[in-house]
């Protein structure tokens, strides 16, 4: 895969509160560094795929989803 600019990549892993998936779900929708988002099962409620040219907008994005209400904890996981 080749891309006139390098991003980075990243997963973040989340655990909602219990009824709260897809509203969770369809608010990380709405931001634009999601480009995918599922609700699983398991030990985590929904994983989000993240691009984002740098670090810094990766922090300040992962900071605005924590936010997000019903959102209880995060994991964030960048690709290498």
């Amino acid at each position: 895969m080749a891309s006139s600019e390098a991003k980075v990549v990243a997963y973040l892993i989340l655990i909602v509160e219990a009824g709260r998936e897809y509203e969770v779900l369809r608010k990380l929708y709405e931001m634009e560094p999601v480009v995918e988002a599922h609700i699983v099962y398991g030990e985590y409620d929904v994983v989000a795929k993240l691009e984002v040219p740098d670090l810094k907008t990766l922090e300040e994005v992962v900071m605005s989803i924590r936010r997000i209400p019903g959102v209880s904890k995060s994991t964030t996981l960048i690709s290498a």
